[in-house]
């Protein structure tokens, strides 16, 4: 070969490995708070039915109807129960691992994720992981719910935010945290908006009903279930409204599980993400992150409910998705060698 003839450009093996490092940073990180947020809805929704005990066969169909629809489970649940009670639905959100966004199911694709990038991450961060999977995995369902189901959902959370402290703590500010980050809040933000979506999907015998004890009831399971009540409270000092509670949920810019400071947090780590895997351009999904951005910032609560809330948090999820999805191909690309029990992996979390 000729001196002067150049030699074909191909990726240092370093970059293709930080990016394969980088999927299962994300895809651990959304797994550790997908399974938290399940936690808390279920966890929030089952003191509701004990505070208003007065619901009838139909009255509790709507209500864990709506749980499956906030989820986009209901489809996959119908397939596998009848009937859309407390028990099927909390123990298909919980410990089904047919059902991929069971708790037990986030839960073990994290601890796998891990595994993966063990040497990536602080010993603090797998055993708090690892603890957690062999919980799941060394009990029987019918050992965890003779517990209660509070103190299930009280681990899980425990546990996920154990995590996140010792991530925070413990793992260094390189791409890889930016990944964490971004897996993290662009999770957060989508459980924000299915939270908001439930109350969409609770069906109101009586228009009369609005304003009254049950409707302000479920506004507070909504804002409970966004860990929202006590930071509601010391901002609005009143009483609970349906219009201030989704406000603050939506447009808190101070609120860490606030709809606009979660999108402002993943438009900020996406802007490095994007600066450190290739040069600095305007891809569809920086565009797409900078325009929800902008409509946050421009909408009023008023805007919002004039439009549909169910409307405009539909509108926010595939904003979410086409921006989560674009990261994903464009940043974490796989060599075509790649083992079976990779690419198997690789196949469910898309």
């Amino acid at each position: 070969m000729a001196q002067n003839e150049k030699q074909p450009i191909s990726r240092p093996q370093a970059t293709v490995m930080l990016s394969r490092v980088a999927h299962s940073l994300y895809w651990m990180s959304r797994y550790i708070e997908r399974a938290e947020n399940t936690a808390r809805l279920l966890e929030v929704n089952q003191q509701f039915l004990l505070d208003f005990q007065g619901f009838d066969d139909t009255g509790l169909k709507e209500h864990w109807g709506s749980i499956l629809a906030s989820a986009e489970d209901d489809v996959l649940f119908k397939t596998i129960y009848d009937v859309a009670d407390s028990h099927n639905v909390t123990d298909f959100m919980s410990l089904d691992p047919r059902n991929p966004n069971s708790i037990l199911s986030c839960i073990f694709a994290a601890r796998e994720n891990a595994r993966m990038i063990r040497d990536q991450i602080s010993i603090e961060m797998w055993e708090t992981i690892n603890e957690l999977y062999l919980f799941l995995k060394g009990r029987e369902r019918s050992e965890i719910w003779a517990r209660g189901p509070y103190e299930f959902f009280e681990d899980i959370k425990r546990h996920s935010h154990l995590f996140q402290g010792l991530t925070e703590s413990t793992f260094s500010r390189t791409e890889g945290w930016e990944f964490i980050q971004f897996g993290k809040f662009i999770e957060r933000a989508d459980k924000t908006t299915r939270i908001l979506d439930v109350k969409y999907h609770i069906l109101l015998p009586d228009a009369s009903d609005v304003g009254g004890a049950v409707d302000t009831a479920q506004w507070q399971a909504v804002l409970r279930s966004a860990s929202a009540l006590e930071a509601y409270h010391r901002f609005y000092v009143h009483e609970i409204l349906p219009w201030k509670a989704a406000e603050f949920i939506i447009f808190s810019e101070t609120f860490p599980r606030s709809l606009y400071y979660c999108v402002t947090r993943v438009d900020e780590f996406l802007c490095r993400i994007l600066a450190e895997t290739g040069p600095r351009r305007r891809t569809a999904a920086a565009r797409a992150s900078k325009r929800l951005l902008s409509d946050l910032q421009s909408l009023a609560i008023d805007d919002v409910l004039n439009k549909g809330l169910h409307e405009f948090l539909v509108e926010i999820q595939k904003s979410l998705d086409h921006i989560g999805d674009e990261v994903v191909e464009t940043t974490m690309f796989y060599k075509a060698e790649i083992s079976s029990e990779e690419q198997q992996q690789q196949q469910q979390q898309q």
